[in-house]
């Protein structure tokens, strides 16, 4: 049976539809606590108080959410986990994740019913946002540098990641609710101008989502949207995650001053001698603050951006494997300080359907069924305006992602698969 969801708002100012719960989301992010370092590696704890705005001024009260199935970025790990952990039953899990932030992220980027969007019977596309908000940065002054779209074949027993690169360059929609007039830019633009203004992060989500959909032809099910620093407490509430390390790289953003790693900026203000961060090549097991800066490297990797889509795709991968081995969501306190972690990281927006249908309807996918997909062949592809433009393959892998032959299209083009581990 499919799963009926409400219609999406006629337009990115409207209103919430009935079974929508509108993001609380205030105006200024915390620092994190117990890390090392004067502000620890993180960037924020990615707890109650969140950059954005824009949405209801109603606060909900916050719950553990049982994110046994959106512990990790965005709500993947839902996506990612074998239906064998399910702990409890809708119900229970109804009632434990009705506290999460929840907004419309989407606007006029959603599904229309013609495209199955009541529904979670057919293929399933999710937009992941990832953000890098900052205490000393405004809330809408934010740029969304990693932009994932998550699609879940008709069948729901496969997830592919496809990044699309930060300086595509796009034809950014007029934008009422921030008053943006619309215009040409690198895509990763698209998020700020939609949160200007009061726009808040659902803003900058909506303007995204209509930007995508219109280079792409792609509607969404549903989004997300995290702090990169919210990942730092997921990891350390999975203890570490297994990296393997393609090229070595000093750290752009962190130094070790008397052991401990700390942003440059506070390590600065210490007037110690300071020792660079660098990532060795090879396989390690890394903790929370190390995965994180890893993966936040762009300058000093070979292929820049591409690089990073890839270092990220690797992340995800094995965050949900991690929460998914060794008794992870089957243990009630392992199951409880990750639940924390993750519940106070993002915003998330499904269409409507209630988030136990979501993860009843893709339990059949396990992390072992992530596969991670290039764009442009994983490198830059240069048009001339110091931005970049989307090559005829991976406009035809866009393509079918909105048909839904993306496994016959990955099968013909083995090269878009990325070769990370």
């Amino acid at each position: 049976m499919p799963v009926q969801a409400s219609r999406r708002p006629s337009s990115p100012g409207s209103a919430a539809p009935s079974g929508r719960i509108a993001a609380a989301i205030p105006a200024q992010a915390r620092p994190a606590g117990g890390g090392p370092g004067s502000r620890p590696p993180g960037g924020g704890d990615g707890g109650g108080d969140r950059p954005g705005g824009g949405g209801s001024k109603k606060r909900t009260k916050r719950k553990d959410p049982l994110w046994a199935r959106l512990t990790v970025v965005f709500g993947a790990v839902l996506m990612l986990s074998s239906g064998v952990a399910i702990v409890g039953s809708k119900a229970l899990i109804g009632q434990a994740t009705g506290g999460i932030a929840k907004g419309n992220l989407l606007g006029e980027a959603g599904k229309s019913d013609a495209e199955g969007g009541a529904s979670l019977d057919g293929p399933i596309d999710m937009l992941l946002l990832g953000v890098d908000a900052r205490e000393r940065w405004a809330a809408d002054d934010v740029r969304s540098d990693s932009i994932i779209i998550l699609h879940i074949p008709a069948t729901h027993d496969q997830a592919y990641l496809i990044s699309i690169p930060r300086d595509t360059e796009a034809q950014i929609p007029a934008f009422e609710k921030s008053g943006y007039g619309g215009g040409s830019g690198k895509i990763n633009a698209a998020f700020q101008a939609g949160a200007a203004n009061g726009g808040g992060w659902e803003g900058g989500a909506q303007l995204m989502a209509q930007t995508i959909k219109r280079l792409t032809g792609i509607s969404f099910d549903g989004a997300a949207i995290i702090n990169f620093g919210g990942f730092k407490n997921v990891i350390d509430a999975l203890g570490t995650v297994r990296i393997c390390v393609s090229q070595e790289v000093k750290s752009l953003h962190m130094s070790y001053v008397d052991g401990k790693p700390m942003w440059n900026a506070d390590a600065k203000k210490t007037g110690k001698p300071r020792t660079p961060v660098v990532h060795k090549k090879g396989c390690q097991e890394m903790e929370g603050w190390a995965a994180l800066d890893y993966s936040r490297q762009r300058k000093s990797l070979k292929n820049g951006d591409y690089d990073r889509q890839a270092n990220q795709q690797q992340l995800i991968k094995a965050m949900a494997k991690k929460a998914t081995e060794g008794g992870m969501l089957t243990n009630p306190a392992k199951m409880n300080n990750l639940i924390k972690a993750a519940g106070k990281a993002f915003v998330l927006d499904t269409g409507g359907v209630p988030i136990e249908d979501f993860i009843f309807t893709m339990r059949g996918v396990t992390g072992n069924e992530l596969t991670m997909l290039k764009t442009n062949n994983g490198t830059f592809n240069a048009n001339g305006n110091n931005t970049e433009g989307l090559n005829e393959e991976t406009m035809a892998m866009f393509r079918a992602v909105k048909q839904d032959k993306l496994a016959e299209f990955v099968f013909t083009h083995p090269e878009v698969i990325s070769t990370r581990k």
